[in-house]
């Protein structure tokens, strides 16, 4: 059974959540704690704070909040709590803290009138970037409250198509840019192609969207994303932080470390039969320079 569409408050104050949430994760405060103190700034209007007291209690006796969220269908989308169940697997390498952004930018998405088609590719693209898996993501996908059941039939489809087609020649085959060129052929095709129109009515992508896609086909998917954000404005997928973008140590912890590490070289020249200080003498200017 599909879930209805919550009301455009609850996606603002899910947004938050998330958003907060993986700030404080990043200040090393623990999960229990996080949630305690949400709690009290969510809009007591919303039913926000209901879920997130359940989500604490489920914490508390399974450590994981993915476990609460598939208890809670009728709040959060079966697409969000997918991707919080990967960032939970223990063999998974998806990253909870990308996770918490990805359901934090699709939340602020969800709260601004979304379109079905941003919608579909920006959860498409979350799996793809991550490898989260098209068979599990697609069926979470299939059964979000903003599809209606035409949406579902196709997306449920794309598991056995994917194989043999591009995702970018999909949309465009499932577009009004397809359908109209179809339809405008020369009338010396014109019966074969009325056939052929019958079998692609189905138009699920707009005109814009299956002209971009049409011209990425056989281009490499991330740039067919690209262009459709910057084109239509469609979400962008956050990225896993690189190793020389994490934040370094403070200046001060460096430079215990530092003397921490001078201190452990001495320690380990004195267990092998001392210190030799004659390594540590500067010679005379006239010696020095012969």
């Amino acid at each position: 059974m599909r879930a209805s569409i919550l009301d455009r408050e609850e996606y603002i104050e899910q947004a938050y959540f998330f958003r907060v949430y993986r700030e404080r994760l990043q200040e090393n405060i623990p999960s229990q704690e996080i949630l305690h103190l949400i709690q009290e700034e969510i809009l007591a209007t919303t039913r926000l704070p209901m879920a997130i007291d359940f989500l604490r209690t489920e914490i508390m006796h399974s450590g994981r909040i993915s476990d609460a969220m598939v208890r809670l269908p009728h709040y959060f989308a079966p697409f969000q709590t997918f991707v919080m169940q990967r960032a939970e697997d223990d063999e998974s390498r998806f990253e909870q803290l990308v996770a918490l952004k990805i359901l934090e930018n699709e939340a602020a998405y969800r709260a601004r009138n979304p379109t079905r088609s941003g919608m579909f590719v920006y959860q498409f693209e979350c799996i793809a970037r991550n490898r989260l898996g098209y068979t599990d993501g697609l069926k979470a996908m299939a059964l979000d409250p903003l599809y209606n059941d035409e949406w579902t039939r196709w997306i449920g489809a794309l598991t056995d198509r994917l194989g043999g087609q591009e995702l970018s020649e999909l949309i465009y085959r499932a577009s009004q840019h397809f359908y109209n060129r179809r339809k405008s052929r020369d009338a010396a095709h014109a019966e074969e192609n009325t056939g052929d129109v019958a079998r692609n009515t189905t138009t699920l992508f707009g005109d814009q969207e299956g002209r971009i896609a049409k011209a990425n086909i056989g281009r490499d998917p991330l740039f067919f994303f690209a262009a459709l954000q910057r084109q239509l404005d469609y979400p962008a997928v956050p990225r896993p932080q690189r190793a020389d973008e994490i934040q370094k140590l403070p200046a001060y912890l460096e430079a215990r470390l530092v003397k921490i590490e001078q201190r452990l070289k001495i320690v380990e020249m004195e267990s092998k039969g001392g210190i030799d200080l004659k390594q540590f003498y500067k010679l005379p200017d006239d010696q020095s320079n012969p």
